[in-house]
């Protein structure tokens, strides 16, 4: 077959005509960007060129705006004068000006440059500015040049992420601190890394690092595509937490939005060089319908520039490694994936299918893994586009991992609307275990989207006011005990079928009992729900404690036992009556019992094979809240058909094979 994916998946049979425009587009474009002998990462150089340099004597400033008809440099140095630093035009759309008087230090001063296009004149932050910061009178936003006399020493030389162990803590830099504030570089690197670390993940995926004017987006709303949150610290503190992290054998990756970008032209890149075509759509094809926001051109090759650049700067200057690509279904689809059911193949294919935005995530993957070959690319995409997660040359788009983004809707559907005596145990195997062939999943039960108000957790969903009241040790609660329970196994049988990978939102691991609420007028610019209370934990007499020692045991268990990387899952047993899930997966036996009341005291195991085999996990062990019914000594032997065992009501087991 002419592609591999086609063989990886007869049923695209009839759509290789499509995989055929995907893979011709794609060589199209790169041949018009990239020059023969020359690679993607030659093109994606903008941010060497633009923005703030350097030179013997005094920097250089270049912007790109094609549009416009003159530009100045105006900020603190100039006493903000607009007409006394003017850009001179150098073709192709760019800009320069040569600073070379030695006298001037531009480093930490605040910038903008003026811009004046089609009689219109506006002040404007830098396209390629690494720092931007808000007045606290006006609430303006301007650039901040920075250009420090000493390069950051980096030690992470030898550091190398390893794709076989991923488990990936989601964070919030702003929200990690228990003070009501928001939260520094300096405080994450001190306080929350540790804490990863000896929780036992093995990557950190960092949330709203590019400057956004409006802290409660969660950082999606992008302005400045090059600036570190100035909210959080500088770019230096930055690179000191990636170094520390990387000291301690955490991969770091960020989570990218190039998807879209803010509207506001006053902070953000809308209507730089004065059109409102320099980066995005004209229309309403420019314009995101759920999101407020701009969509970007990505048929352009000055946009892809722009966009490939900003991957290989922030690998090269913060060394990130890896990103999480934010919104790849409202990208690949003219509709933004908006009320689509992608229930056919069909539905992948023909008039709605976005090619420019695919072929760009074709780019994209090939200059993340060009750049740094150990790096991982993630994409956010729910329709399961075919060949997402395949290599380029096989008609795939290069990622290396999707979120399993159908599985924490499945759990929160099935918390919200069904009975715990009615939970679909063959509904629950798929949603966990159907993925496209050869292509690597994170799985997760809920990342920052579910925390957000207006939404529930998966233990608020259990529990919900109960856990203001009733999480110290010493109070009972048939709630609470149904919410732990249940907690621990959800998120067990996630973790040991639904992908290659882990994610999970820092503090759900402990069942954090706070939903997101970022400081806003509805609730008097409050920062009591926008921070994380790591003291429930550490404080001895509450249950939260249980959730996160099973957490760390759970980690434990699957990398001791290779999980990620079992390609062998055999369904042994699905009972709907008893609510009995049992399965093999490389060496260990999963046995789960979903029932809210009924312990099997006699269930059967069917493994055709002989040998004794032991419990070495347990989610009823007390110091995970359980109840301690489990003996981890006594030897089960099967038979050519199998063994008897006791398995108590909502209790997760693991065996092994002795001999």
């Amino acid at each position: 077959m002419k592609y591999k994916i086609i063989e990886i998946d007869p049923y695209l049979k009839p759509y290789e005509q499509y995989i055929d425009i995907r893979m011709k587009n794609y060589q199209i474009f790169k041949n018009r960007i990239v020059k023969t002998n020359e690679r993607i990462s030659d093109f994606a150089n903008g941010h060497l060129f633009f923005g703030f340099h350097k030179l013997k004597n005094g920097c250089v400033y270049r912007e790109w705006a094609p549009a416009a008809d003159s530009l100045y440099l105006i900020g603190n140095f100039n006493d903000w004068n607009g007409t006394s630093h003017p850009l001179m035009p150098i073709g192709n759309g760019a800009w320069e000006i040569v600073l070379d008087d030695a006298s001037i230090d531009l480093h930490n001063t605040r910038v903008k440059v003026k811009v004046n296009s089609n009689g219109k004149s506006i002040d404007r932050i830098p396209l390629y500015i690494k720092r931007a910061v808000q007045d606290e009178n006006s609430y303006d936003y301007s650039g901040v040049v920075w250009l420090p006399d000493k390069e950051f020493q980096w030690t992470d030389g030898d550091f190398k992420c390893e794709k076989s162990e991923l488990f990936i803590y989601e964070c919030h830099v702003g929200m990690a601190q228990e003070r009501e504030g928001i939260g520094t570089f300096k405080e994450f690197t001190e306080n929350i890394l540790p804490w990863i670390k000896e929780s036992g993940y093995t990557a950190i995926q960092l949330m709203a690092i590019a400057e956004h004017p409006y802290y409660g987006s969660f950082g999606y709303h992008v302005s400045n595509f090059f600036a570190v949150s100035s909210r959080f610290g500088t770019p230096d503190e930055l690179k000191e937490l990636i170094n520390t992290a990387h000291s301690m054998g955490l991969a770091v990756f960020l989570d990218l939005v190039h998807s879209h970008a803010v509207k506001n032209i006053n902070e953000g890149i809308n209507e730089f060089d004065g059109t409102d075509y320099q980066f995005f759509h004209t229309g309403s094809r420019g314009e995101h319908p759920a999101w407020d926001s701009k969509l970007f051109n990505y048929g352009k090759p000055g946009v892809v520039h722009f966009l490939l650049s900003n991957i290989k700067f922030w690998i090269d200057e913060y060394h990130f490694d890896g990103f999480r690509f934010d919104g790849v279904t409202s990208m690949i689809y003219h509709n933004n994936g908006l009320g689509i059911c992608f229930d056919n193949y069909g539905k992948y294919f023909g008039d709605e299918t976005n090619s420019e935005a695919l072929t760009y995530l074709q780019l994209a993957t090939e200059l993340v893994h060009e750049v740094k070959p150990h790096a991982i690319a993630i994409a956010e995409d729910m329709s399961g586009m075919p060949g997402m997660c395949l290599p380029i040359p096989y008609g795939g788009i290069g990622f290396d991992f999707r979120l399993s983004m159908g599985v924490p809707d499945f759990w929160i559907k099935t918390l919200k609307e069904v009975r715990d005596e009615d939970w679909d145990l063959r509904k629950m195997w798929y949603e966990l275990t159907t993925r496209r062939i050869m292509e690597k999943n994170i799985s997760y039960t809920e990342s920052h989207d579910q925390a957000l108000v207006g939404d529930k957790t998966v233990i608020f969903w259990l529990a919900d006011k109960e856990m203001y009241f009733c999480m110290s040790k010493e109070i009972p609660s048939l709630i609470i005990d149904r919410a732990i329970a249940l907690h621990k196994l959800i998120r067990f049988v996630t973790i040991s079928l639904g992908g290659e990978g882990y994610l999970n939102f820092m503090g759900n691991e402990f069942g954090h009992p706070e939903w997101i609420d970022f400081p806003r007028e509805g609730n008097n610019r409050s920062y009591k729900y926008a921070r994380r209370q790591w003291h429930l934990v550490k404080d001895g007499n509450l249950r939260y404690e249980y959730l996160y020692n099973f957490d760390k045991a759970m980690i434990k268990l699957i990398k001791d036992h290779s999980i990620f990387e079992a390609s062998d899952t055999k369904n042994i047993y699905i009972d709907q009556e008893k609510l009995i899930l049992a399965y093999k997966k490389g060496e260990l036996i999963f046995l789960f019992n979903f029932h809210p009341v009924d312990s099997q005291p006699d269930f059967f195991v069917n493994l055709y094979e002989r040998g004794n085999y032991q419990v070495i996990f347990s989610s009823d062990d007390p110091c995970f809240g359980g109840f301690d019914r489990i003996s981890k000594d006594y030897i089960y032997s099967s038979d050519e058909v199998g063994f008897k065992i006791y398995i108590p009501n909502r209790v997760a087991l693991v065996l092994k094979k002795l001999n």
